[in-house]
């Protein structure tokens, strides 16, 4: 089995507060947007045996560490990375599914799970109105797949 990784995070930026139906006032506040600076990627391992086994990429660091019946093959593995900007000093949530389907051409799936951050428990954007972060997960790989496989990881931005 030959695995190559890649995932395309996609952004979503809200600027409504907790109260999606409240009317429309004259506060003027900054639209939330997210930009994707970098993209996850587990780069290339293969399978050594039938149970399979995972892949773990570091938000803070970006260290992969594999385990199981895995054989890492090189590559350059990274953390994905985004950036959120709005009005300086607003506190933000980000929010990520814990699981993600990845698919290949050739018709294998893999999945993602425990996909997480290197935020704060109570991320804020700074002075600048940014805030920087990177995020990691685990990939699982079950039996015997092969190919490139490609996902979305859907992120949303709201102020708090």
């Amino acid at each position: 089995m030959g695995v190559a990784l890649a995932l395309t995070p996609v952004a979503f930026a809200q600027d409504f507060g907790a109260d999606l139906f409240a009317r429309e006032s004259g506060d003027k506040t900054k639209p939330l947007n997210i930009e994707i600076r970098s993209s996850l990627d587990f780069s290339r391992a293969t399978s050594t045996g039938a149970s399979g086994g995972s892949i773990a990429i570091d938000p803070n660091s970006g260290a992969r560490t594999v385990s199981g019946d895995i054989l890492d093959l090189g590559g350059s593995p990274f953390a994905g990375s985004a950036v959120v900007t709005g009005e300086s000093g607003r506190a933000v949530r980000i929010e990520m599914p814990s699981t993600i389907r990845l698919s290949s051409a050739t018709g294998g799936s893999v999945e993602i799970v425990n996909l997480r951050t290197n935020l704060s428990p109570a991320p804020r954007l700074d002075m600048y109105g940014r805030l920087e972060f990177s995020f990691g997960g685990d990939l699982l790989l079950k039996g015997n797949v092969s190919g490139q496989f490609r996902g979305r990881i859907p992120i949303t931005a709201e102020y708090e």
